[in-house]
């Protein structure tokens, strides 16, 4: 990994619109090749480890907090948040937008979990804004995995998932959990908020928990960020990502000629590997890379180092 200690050299908050003000910041190289960082969650932010995946000396990258994520406002942890104009399809008009006010005509893009979702949402719109595409853990955020990742992963935790299901009022546990858990983070009494919250980051955290080693985010113990985070996700999920089931997949064919790399853990059964098997197939320029020892996220070395070679390669 690269310094992730580079400090942005230009930031700055992108009137995108419906009352959302989107915070950005750019790093490396002003005369590098652009890069641009979707990060995960929804609802996690760009954090600095990012940084560390280019090198600052041929790269100017981007990145930025997606709508409601803590610098980018209004907050989706306030009491009243409104999700209504926070989707999918927001989040790919502020990205081009994004691009078009820094200047930018084609960037490279990185993205993880979430953030691979959105990437491929993003390309398919854009294609001629986007030169390269670099995802690990790769999500296309269906139905199917939705309802993968909030119930039949409690086949693999049942302990776990029965807590995480049993928080939900009794007449709404056969149903959408993620949209159940929506309406108790948005509860107007705080202590209802607060429950929810802990519990689906305890579900986050268990079910990336499939590889030796693995640590609790120490993140979730924040509660301002607990609650954002939550929120977020469980307002994606319980959407499906406001994406047709099956779209991304059908129309990977319009990133042909778009070089990518798709890395994904064998142990990553938060994210299955069929995912990014599938998509590799429906993409003609995709390399794909299944690491049998990696769980979710940049979880081993093996990830790391598949993601800054694709990176360094792509510099030219």
């Amino acid at each position: 990994m690269y310094p992730a200690d580079t400090e942005p050299y230009d930031h700055g908050m992108l009137d995108v619109g419906d009352g959302q003000l989107v915070y950005w910041e750019v790093c490396g190289n002003p005369d590098g090749k652009p890069a641009v960082v979707l990060h995960g969650g929804p609802g996690s932010g760009a954090r600095p480890f990012w940084r560390g995946y280019f090198d600052p000396a041929k790269y100017k990258v981007v990145l930025f907090d997606q709508r409601g994520c803590g610098r980018s406002t209004p907050d989706a942890a306030e009491p009243d948040a409104d999700l209504s104009t926070n989707t999918t399809w927001h989040l790919v008009a502020d990205i081009e937008q994004l691009r078009e006010h820094l200047g930018i005509e084609k960037w490279l893009v990185l993205g993880a979990s979430w953030g691979a979702t959105l990437a491929f949402a993003y390309a398919e719109q854009h294609p001629s804004s986007v030169s390269e595409i670099v995802l690990f853990s790769v999500t296309s955020t269906t139905p199917r995995e939705v309802e993968w990742i909030t119930r039949d992963m409690g086949r693999i935790f049942p302990e776990e998932w029965a807590r995480f299901r049993d928080v939900v009022p009794e007449n709404e546990r056969d149903g959408n959990l993620a949209l159940a858990y929506s309406r108790l983070l948005h509860d107007p009494d705080p202590a209802v908020r607060d429950r929810a919250a802990r519990a689906w980051c305890e579900w986050e955290d268990t079910h990336v928990a499939t590889y030796s080693g693995y640590q609790p985010d120490p993140r979730y113990e924040d509660p301002v960020l607990r609650l954002r985070f939550a929120r977020l996700v469980s307002h994606y999920w319980g959407h499906a990502a406001w994406v047709e089931d099956g779209a991304l997949l059908r129309d990977a064919g319009k990133l042909a000629g778009i070089p990518g790399v798709l890395i994904t853990g064998r142990l990553d059964i938060s994210s299955p590997p069929d995912t990014a098997w599938h998509l590799a197939q429906a993409w003609p320029d995709a390399e794909l890379h299944i690491v049998g020892d990696a769980g979710h996220g940049a979880s081993s070395a093996s990830v790391s180092d598949l993601v800054l070679a694709a990176i360094d390669r792509f510099a030219g």
